[in-house]
């Protein structure tokens, strides 16, 4: 499991309502290109990747609005999970994101070399919510 803690400028209400839609996920996932098959209460979706054929089916396994938020998906022989987590703090919330990879013995390999692009995601994602 790896983690990785993001400063986001607005309330967490704000933060969770926009980083658990998976509407919302091709605007600030790199790895992304489109969701698919969004169920209408937003527990279960189709990550369209920017890698052809790649298409992990993913649901919300728990969101406890505005502090909690677990998504789980699976490719092939791969399982995913992210936990977000998310705290007030002075100039908004932080966000806590827990996340791991497993499958084919290479899982904590692909959890490892996954920790930059997440970062970098949740930032962009803090950004995209800075603007008015």
């Amino acid at each position: 499991m790896t983690r990785i803690v993001v400063a986001f400028p607005v309330p967490r209400e704000r933060a969770f309502d926009y980083l658990a839609d998976p509407r919302n996920r091709p605007a600030w996932q790199s790895s992304l290109r489109a969701v698919a098959g969004v169920r209408d209460d937003d527990s279960a979706w189709t990550d369209v990747t920017v890698v052809p054929g790649i298409r992990p089916r993913m649901r919300t396994t728990l969101s406890e609005p505005p502090y909690r938020w677990v998504e789980e998906g699976e490719c092939g022989p791969f399982r995913a999970r992210l936990e977000l987590r998310f705290d007030e703090d002075a100039a908004g919330c932080r966000v806590t994101a827990d996340f791991a990879v497993r499958g084919l013995r290479v899982g904590g390999l692909v959890t490892w070399g996954s920790r930059a692009a997440v970062a970098a995601d949740l930032r962009r994602a803090a950004r995209l919510l800075s603007r008015p």
